[in-house]
């Protein structure tokens, strides 16, 4: 018994249901020989149509190609996505870590320091500050002890921590003074830094860390 695979037995089957199908369109459309050609013709068209298009190896190879090209490019806008959401979270941290660098030009950057805690030495310093790194001091407020570790000539942190902690009644003290604060573990009060201005400090004299 001959071999017959799938593309030959599809080819059978197309030849075989061509006869039924001539009779299907005389029934339809009547005994005009010029509507039924036609027909015929564009029956044909449709049909060569569809065997290109998913019963055509290149075809689905080509789908393939277009179906891996789309993936790829999802996956590197993902992750382009994650790049910015990790700058952002990059600089978050800094904000809390005291320092956020900007680019200026291709080979230059700037160092903006918040809560005090600048790398670059300031000296000397400026007279209207009061006090220095290494007194101890009581808030007058709180009552915390503990030891000034840094200073700015006025409040530098991030926008949205200034509007929280200065209301506009208390503007004025944004452009005071401020201070970053170890805070003596002993007193219990549930932070190891804080950022005060200066009215808020009273330094205990002859001690000095």
């Amino acid at each position: 018994m001959p071999h017959i695979n799938a593309a030959t037995a599809l080819q059978i089957c197309v030849l075989l249901s061509a006869l039924p199908a001539q009779y299907l369109i005389s029934q339809w459309y009547g005994a005009d020989s010029a509507q039924r050609i036609r027909i015929t013709e564009r029956i044909i068209a449709y049909w060569s149509s569809f065997t290109k298009s998913y019963l055509s190896l290149d075809a689905w190879a080509d789908r393939l190609k277009l179906w891996l090209s789309k993936t790829r490019q999802g996956e590197g806008s993902k992750t382009e996505r994650g790049k910015v959401v990790n700058t952002k979270k990059e600089e978050g941290e800094n904000w809390y870590y005291g320092e956020k660098k900007t680019k200026i030009g291709h080979n230059q950057a700037e160092t903006h320091s918040y809560f005090a805690e600048s790398t670059y030495v300031r000296s000397p310093k400026p007279e209207y500050i009061q006090f220095s790194v290494g007194q101890v001091m009581v808030h007058k407020r709180f009552g915390y002890s503990g030891v000034i570790v840094g200073w700015d000539v006025k409040a530098k942190a991030p926008e949205e921590w200034l509007q929280r902690e200065y209301p506009p009644a208390k503007q004025d003290l944004k452009y005071t003074p401020h201070y970053r604060i170890l805070i003596n573990k002993a007193n219990g009060f549930g932070k190891s830094t804080a950022y005060i201005p200066e009215e808020e400090i009273t330094i205990i004299t002859g001690l000095e860390v």
